[in-house]
């Protein structure tokens, strides 16, 4: 039988962290928050901190939680954010169990105490900040722009039909907050190998691009052991996208193409 165990200095020290009680204790929800930070050489374990915060003056959302912690608790949590409307994907993160975006979870939706970790199978930089430079790296190597033998030129656009148009809905909307891939067991195991569900998604939206004239080229280069087969049609990655999009589709769509070239 196979063993997986995490490094130890990864493994939660469950005697370390703080409690942050509330000055009023009107309407309290309790917030288990994970700490890291590579740089305390004393405390080299994560630890979870937990906070009371009075939800009569806090907003809907969990990232409000969290920068109402940062701002009156601890300065020091680090999260990433922006956008605070589900564009961005910056503040993806594990929430209640769940991969998701911290600007659109509603706290009303967690059952007991919300529990908050950075996204799983990620080194983390600090506390809710995972290390996305894999992922970006992948991403990229799939060329996610139009290649066309035609120079650009400003003054023209790239024009396409309506029915072309819709063929790329339900791809583009993707905003690579990396919740499909981090809650794929596959991309955990084969993350350095497997491009992971987003990536694969970009991909098949600039192969099924009509102004794109690089199809063949693609579909080679993602025809590979890894990159593409490790993908086993779990679905993890469609329930866990906050845009409601299925990256499985579409990693079933671009085996479909590669299959079809060799019938």
């Amino acid at each position: 039988m196979a063993e997986f165990r995490l490094p130890k200095n990864s493994q939660i020290d469950k005697k370390a962290g703080k409690f942050f009680k509330a000055t009023s204790s009107k309407n309290i929800k309790v917030f288990e928050v994970y700490r890291f930070d590579p740089e305390d050489q004393e405390q080299k374990n994560p630890y979870i901190d937990r906070y009371e915060i009075d939800m009569d003056e806090c907003g809907p959302m969990v990232l409000d939680a969290l920068i109402k912690i940062k701002g009156e608790h601890d300065s020091s949590l680090t999260f990433r954010r922006s956008c605070r409307e589900g564009i961005c994907g910056s503040c993806a993160m594990n929430i209640d169990g769940t991969n998701t975006l911290a600007c659109t979870k509603s706290i009303s939706d967690c059952s007991g105490n919300v529990k908050i970790f950075p996204l799983p199978h990620m080194p983390v930089i600090k506390d809710l900040v995972p290390d996305m430079t894999n992922f970006y790296e992948q991403y990229k190597s799939v060329k996610p722009w139009i290649v066309a033998s035609e120079p650009e030129n400003p003054n023209k656009e790239r024009l396409q039909s309506p029915q072309d148009r819709e063929k790329l809905d339900g791809l583009y909307e993707c905003i690579l907050c990396a919740c499909c891939s981090t809650s794929c067991p596959s991309y955990w195991w084969n993350g350095d190998k497997y491009l992971g569900p987003a990536t694969l998604l970009q991909a098949y939206r600039f192969i099924v691009d009509s102004r794109d004239e690089a199809r063949a080229q693609r579909l080679d280069d993602l025809e590979d052991p890894f990159k593409l087969y490790r993908c086993h049609t779990i679905m993890n990655c469609a329930n866990a996208c906050p845009k409601g999009l299925n990256p499985a589709k579409a990693i079933g769509a671009i085996k479909q193409m590669i299959a079809d070239r060799k019938a």
